[in-house]
């Protein structure tokens, strides 16, 4: 049983559906104040359960260091422009920006852990790739979901952004998570350095930095929300997926977000999506049949 794959494909279903959640409560704040919110719920749940199940006993002190430049890039970095990505272009176009941390999480592997990948394992990776771009790069519809704010290049360098984050912070925590190091603890130092960097960020004297708007009581539940499915389940997941996956694989099975997402839109919009982006489900779940079977 390929467990190690299985905890990064259900990380995939967590930020499946995070990605709708977020979207009204980035409206309203703004990227910044919503990740900033997001993390410091994130940090007491984390920290209330490891608390709780004394993960952190026996946690290697020098691993520490590692984890905090993951939470930094990964986090911090990666998930701050992936909201701004969302507020202009939406959660289809934005989950298929993302989903190249797929590809260049396997390059990074390849370049710096000198990860190999058989030619089975890299025709899934390909694959589920090329199919998470044409599910989600098909004709839009005609929702409020799918609507660009802005110059769409600037949405495009945030998520393009955005995925460098995330496969960079993913090969940052590769060695520390094969060592052993407990996932929730891993999870909660990424998202503290996280609380920290946005933290400082909200008092100084930038006006991006600042909430937009006033947070209602929807979009407060929304972000409890997102935060729980997408930091405290779909992080612990994919750190858990480190412990024993090569990065580009992890990274590759987390992706397909985008991919699980579209029974969701059909069900929230009430509009079936395009043929092309079914066409690029399909392709996506035969390059994840390869990895599986490799």
């Amino acid at each position: 049983m390929p467990i190690h794959e299985l905890a990064a494909l259900g990380a995939a279903a967590c930020w499946a559906l995070t990605g709708l959640l977020a979207a009204r409560p980035v409206a309203e704040v703004g990227p910044f104040a919503f990740n900033l919110y997001r993390q410091c719920f994130v940090t007491l749940v984390l920290g209330g359960l490891v608390l709780l199940s004394g993960a952190w006993n026996g946690t290697d002190p020098a691993l520490l260091p590692v984890l905090a430049l993951s939470g930094f890039v990964g986090v911090f970095m990666g998930d701050t422009v992936l909201f701004f990505a969302l507020r202009r272009l939406g959660p289809r176009r934005t989950g298929a920006l993302f989903a190249m941390n797929a590809p260049m999480a396997a390059v990074l592997g390849w370049a710096v852990l000198g990860e190999t990948l058989s030619p089975q394992g890299a025709a899934g990776v390909a694959l589920c790739a090329t199919g998470v771009a044409i599910c989600v790069l098909g004709r839009a519809p005609s929702n409020h979901l799918e609507r660009v704010q802005g110059p769409i290049w600037q949405g495009i360098a945030f998520g393009l952004l955005a995925a460098l984050g995330q496969a960079s912070g993913s090969l940052i925590a590769r060695p520390a998570m094969a060592a052993g190091l407990d996932p929730m603890v891993a999870s909660l130092v990424r998202v503290v350095v996280a609380v920290l960097c946005l933290g400082t960020l909200t008092r100084l004297p930038l006006g991006a930095a600042r909430p937009t708007g006033r947070l209602s009581r929807r979009g407060a539940a929304q972000i409890g929300l997102s935060g729980l499915l997408a930091m405290v389940i779909g992080m612990t997941l994919l750190l858990f997926a480190l412990q024993g996956g090569k990065v580009g694989i992890v990274s590759t099975l987390s992706a397909l977000s985008p991919v699980l997402i579209l029974p969701v839109l059909w069900v929230v919009t009430g509009e079936r999506p395009p043929a092309a982006s079914w066409a690029g489900a399909l392709i996506a779940v035969t390059g994840m049949a390869l990895i599986f079977l490799r």
